[in-house]
């Protein structure tokens, strides 16, 4: 089995990394609004019809953590393992995130399923859920990719995500063997304010779908799919650039986040519509803000729930985390970066990761029971 990768903690050299480094204008907000399902589609705490943790506002934290299945675990015999496994699961997420001190840390936890893993059980895979073609300019490595099972974890303080972490992994026995795992944050904005910047030092505005386009482009009834992406910034040499350099590439003003030409900030990169106006029209043909525009994807939006990363000086960027209804969307974006994106010069994906996100547990029905009946 892959040994799982570990992320280094939080520690002051980190932080330094952090302030100094400033300088992705990626925006990776949560949603304009919460976007739960309606009072009377949810049930209090852990339960709910959906998982918390996609149109969940961010918390300061995440922890991701991948699984593979024991190989020797195929067909029905993996289908009864897999599901003693999540039902042990569920009872633990649900004792942990019901607690005081988890609500108060916002501790909330989200389970999908990678894509190989309905072949080997010998189940239908829903309709959407395929590996990521290869891109230009990757370089993924194979112990950063992939997995059974992906965990995300987010929460106000990366103890609560450890936590619950080492007992998933506890409980998981040898029917799940840790495969990689990773941690991210939300940088402090340099100057001192509330809005959260990406380590190019831009802010990360609100770029995100309404609630009532999360429900046609991020939900499909229930479940959505998760694309992650372990992207490294080249730092050092973005920060080089003179400051009008850098808002060229991104597209936006470096000190608000709004459009070049002076106007609000309102929206992100993928605001704008189909009406004039807004960043979309004030940015270089080969900004970032033009080429990952809804508008070139008649648009289709995601949600961006992304952080930043730091495993050592010579290794920071963006954890990037974006929900939606079809990973083709993310595939369409990511091949227009390539060719049309000047940022795509200082980054480059080193670890990548698609799930199908599961629907929420209720009572008598724990995570996975649609799927593994």
């Amino acid at each position: 089995m892959p040994k799982a990768t570990n992320a280094v903690s939080e520690t002051p050299a980190r932080r330094r990394v952090l302030i100094t480094g400033a300088g992705l204008g990626l925006t990776v907000t949560a949603c304009t609004r919460d976007a739960d399902p309606p009072e009377d589609a949810r049930e209090p705490g852990f339960h709910g019809l959906r998982q918390a943790g996609v149109t969940t506002p961010r918390q300061a934290t995440v922890l991701l953590l991948a699984y593979d299945l024991d190989p020797a675990l195929r067909g029905a015999a993996g289908v009864r393992a897999l599901k003693a496994v999540l039902g042990t699961w569920t009872q633990a997420l649900a004792g942990t995130l019901e607690s005081d001190s988890s609500r108060a840390a916002r501790l909330t936890a989200t389970l999908g399923i990678g894509p190989a893993l309905p072949a080997r059980l010998g189940l239908r895979a829903p309709a959407a859920l395929r590996d990521l073609p290869a891109f230009t300019g990757d370089r993924l490595d194979p112990d950063r990719c992939g997995g059974d099972l992906l965990v995300q974890l987010c929460a106000d303080t990366a103890d609560a995500t450890e936590g619950i972490a080492s007992t998933l992994t506890r409980l998981a026995g040898e029917i799940l063997y840790p495969r990689w795992r990773q941690d991210g944050f939300l940088p402090p904005s340099p100057d001192g304010g509330t809005t959260p910047r990406s380590l190019l030092g831009f802010p990360d505005g609100p770029a995100n779908p309404t609630p009532e386009e999360c429900e046609r482009w991020v939900w499909s009834g229930n479940a959505t799919y998760l694309v992650v992406r372990r992207v490294h910034l080249r730092v050092e040499d973005f920060a080089r650039l003179a400051v009008r350099r850098q808002e060229e590439i991104i597209g936006r003003d470096r000190s608000t986040g709004g459009p070049l030409d002076g106007g609000p900030p309102a929206g992100g990169p993928s605001a704008g519509g189909p009406s004039a106006g807004g960043p979309v029209d004030a940015a270089p043909p080969r900004s970032h803000v033009r080429a990952v525009s809804p508008r070139l994807d008649a648009g289709a939006r995601m949600l961006r729930r992304g952080y930043s990363y730091a495993d050592g000086p010579t290794d920071q960027g963006l954890l990037f985390l974006a929900f939606m209804r079809d990973p083709a969307l993310f595939a369409r974006v990511q091949r227009r970066m390539a060719t049309q994106d000047e940022l795509s010069g200082f980054t480059e994906a080193r670890g990548s990761a698609v799930a199908y996100i599961l629907p929420g547990a209720r009572a008598g029905r724990p995570l996975g029971a649609e799927l593994l009946g």
